[in-house]
């Protein structure tokens, strides 16, 4: 999706050539000012637990390492970064901590540039999927699929019914901010392997068969993020394929999601630094920066 020309740039000796650059990179680079970038989203937009901690608001422990700071760092954005652990798709439009505004408040009529992350807190999604997993894995001792017997489409259920309209109000919250900006919407990187890795057990206490349970989960869930994206014009960065090999059952130094124990960030089961760098290079590899 081509991003329209920022307004402060229209003018009429650049129209022409503006269009051009635009319809062949969809983001204008270097287009001759800096783009205004605002970034929005949960702790896997704001990398809860990777150092530096942005200091400004230790209530959302927020990295000044997370990948919108590597994407400004690299393309001399102007960022505004509202990034928020825990954060919710409610908490676009509302405040999430006292004294926290609603994220979309950082979003304005000469926004550039929106990117998120966000679905994955609505319903506990992630947190209650990889504790109920992790609970049940350790208490059958890693065999069967405790969790999935237990909760069945439960989660799936959720997403669906909750998730997905909640997603949609949010992208059009930001779209009636910034009505010429181009949204990229980040799908999550993997946190299991498509199968079971009995070496990772001690690491991701979940039971072999609730390995591809959990898996599927986040799958739909990518989905219903992709849709939400496709449906309220933004578009979707999907890591399917660019994360593969590096979920939370990897070593150090290749995986980019740390694991739910025995890992370096204080906050599991969320991106590390090479998480948010890759994620950084592959939005700015879709959207054509850099």
């Amino acid at each position: 999706m081509p991003l329209p020309v920022p307004r402060r740039v229209m003018t009429a000796t650049f129209a022409a050539a503006g269009a051009l650059a635009l319809g062949l990179t969809g983001v204008p680079a270097h287009a001759g000012t800096s783009l205004d970038y605002a970034a929005l989203g949960d702790s896997y937009s704001a990398a809860s637990g990777v150092l530096p901690v942005d200091v400004t608001n230790l209530l959302c422990l927020r990295s000044t390492a997370n990948y919108p700071h590597v994407i400004a760092s690299r393309t001399g954005a102007r960022l505004t970064d509202v990034t928020c652990g825990a954060a919710q798709t409610k908490d676009f439009t509302g405040s999430q901590y006292p004294g926290v505004a609603p994220q979309v408040n950082a979003v304005t009529a000469d926004t550039d540039l929106v990117t998120l992350t966000i679905g994955g807190n609505d319903n506990g999604t992630f947190i209650n999927a990889v504790t109920s997993c992790g609970a049940a894995g350790v208490l059958s001792g890693g065999q069967g699929s405790p969790c999935k017997d237990t909760y069945g489409t439960s989660f799936d259920d959720a997403v669906d019914a909750n998730t997905y309209p909640a997603l949609k109000n949010a992208l059009r919250s930001v779209r009636d901010k910034a009505s010429h900006a181009r949204v990229a919407v980040l799908g999550y990187p993997w946190i299991t392997p498509a199968k079971a890795d009995p070496s990772c057990f001690a690491r991701l206490p979940i039971a072999s068969g609730d390995v591809p349970y959990v898996h599927a989960l986040q799958a739909h869930l990518n989905a219903v993020v992709k849709r939400a994206a496709d449906e309220t014009g933004a578009t979707y960065v999907d890591f399917a394929q660019a994360s593969e090999g590096h979920d939370a059952c990897e070593d150090a130094g290749t995986r980019w999601i740390e694991p739910l124990l025995f890992g370096q960030n204080v906050v599991p089961v969320h991106p590390n630094a090479l998480g948010e760098q890759r994620m950084a290079e592959r939005t700015m590899g879709v959207l054509g920066l850099g």
